[in-house]
């Protein structure tokens, strides 16, 4: 099972147990946040597609460390005019592992329900079958 989330602006294909860099997110080492745009999930048999998003989804994650990516040169220069400019820079990531998909769970209860339903609807029509006692003392 799998699932597409949005996640600070960018889309990622996540798995339960997988780590996954993301940009920068607020929080602490060992922390739990949790990512509602989910926009697609996967379950093997089933695609459920949101418009944009689907409703009542969320993945959950725990923050693992921060770390800050590979350093990214940037050089610029203008031929025959001596200008030459180097710059570098370095991302500040978040790795995040994915901890639950939220929608499975609701889908597991509602899977649930519609099993219990048909024991539901026969004890409903034993008690309609049966006809009020009223005692008089």
């Amino acid at each position: 099972m799998y699932a597409i989330v949005e996640i600070a602006g960018q889309q990622f294909k996540v798995a339960k147990d997988q780590k996954v860099f993301v940009h920068r997110l607020a929080g602490e080492e060992g922390d739990s946040v949790s990512f509602d745009n989910v926009l697609l999930t996967y379950d093997g048999d089933n695609i459920t597609l949101g418009a944009p998003a689907i409703d009542g989804a969320s993945v959950d994650a725990t923050i693992t460390r921060h770390v800050k990516g590979d350093k990214v040169i940037v050089f610029k220069k203008k031929r025959r005019k001596g200008y030459r400019k180097k710059n570098g820079h370095r991302q500040s990531l978040t790795e995040i592992s994915i901890t639950v998909f939220l929608y499975q769970v609701l889908k597991n209860l509602l899977l649930l329900k519609k099993k219990r339903q048909p024991l539901l609807k026969k004890k409903l029509r034993l008690l309609q079958k049966m006809k009020p006692v009223i005692l008089m003392i």
